[in-house]
């Protein structure tokens, strides 16, 4: 079994899941007072289960229709499971919801959804299994903070040449994390992320990595005085999303055609 501390939170889903995107629209809500409490977990998923869905009720898949599309593997970053999302491109058995992508999400376990005012930390372990790194322009998204209804990402990490990089799309905002992944490949990096959650310019991004062979995590970049809620369009909540999405790879411009990520020990983590 893996650490004690860990436990697998379960909450009754939102609503219908949305053709673009993986959950509804709403209308946005005023920001919350922030009160310090304990930090407490969330979301743990630990792959532990065996299924896809970590014995978790209400977690989603992903919904490409290949078989190999995400599997739960032996050996995980210090446990005995993790989850693999492979995809391939120019092949319609791994696209889901309209492009090349293999993602799992949150979007409907409530307790662990997006809302303005809330302050989170985002912990999770991801493998490059194989990995190809491409001297192309185009980056893979590995972990995602979504907002609902199709809006864009409020942020996301990427693979990018040999980089992982963090990106706030919106916001126009971008930096290598880990600059070098390549020593790295088929080992497990640590990453967290912390958040708050803001329609003013109040809202903050934290990003800290742990690279195989260190001890703890280290932190890489601080963005703060940011709106940090920020969809396009009207929504009320937001959520997680981690696998493996390849938006502007191409083959045509010698970017690898399969391209498989694993995770394990995704956190969603209260701190406010």
């Amino acid at each position: 079994m893996k650490n004690a501390h860990k436990r697998i939170c379960v909450a009754v889903c939102l609503a219908a899941v949305a053709g673009t995107g993986y959950a509804t629209t709403a209308t946005a809500t005023p920001e919350k007072q922030v009160r310090p409490q304990q930090a407490s977990d969330l979301l743990d998923v630990d792959y532990e289960s065996g299924g896809l869905d970590s014995g978790i009720p209400g977690l989603t898949t992903t919904h490409a229709k290949a078989s190999d599309a995400s599997t739960v593997e032996s050996g995980g970053d210090g446990s005995a499971r993790s989850v693999s999302h492979k995809v391939t491109l120019n092949d319609p058995d791994y696209v889901s919801d309209g492009a090349p992508r293999s993602e799992s999400a949150n979007n409907e376990i409530e307790k662990s959804l997006i809302h303005v005012g809330d302050v989170h930390r985002y912990e999770f372990s991801v493998m490059l299994k194989d990995w190809e790194p491409s001297s192309g322009k185009a980056g893979d998204i590995i972990f995602q903070g979504k907002h609902a209804g199709g809006n864009k990402p409020s942020f996301y990490l990427m693979a990018q040449r040999n980089a992982i990089a963090f990106r706030s799309p919106l916001l126009d905002l971008q930096t290598p994390v880990v600059e070098d992944f390549r020593p790295h490949i088929d080992q497990w990096m640590r990453f967290r992320i912390e958040v708050r959650w803001a329609e003013t310019r109040t809202g903050y991004y934290k990003v800290s990595v742990q690279l195989p062979g260190e001890t703890d995590f280290t932190l890489k970049k601080t963005y703060t005085d940011l709106n940090t809620f920020h969809p396009e369009n009207p929504t009320a909540f937001g959520y997680i999303k981690w696998g493996l999405y390849r938006p502007a790879s191409s083959t045509e411009a010698g970017d690898p055609a399969t391209r498989v990520v694993r995770h394990d020990n995704i956190r969603v983590i209260d701190l406010g």
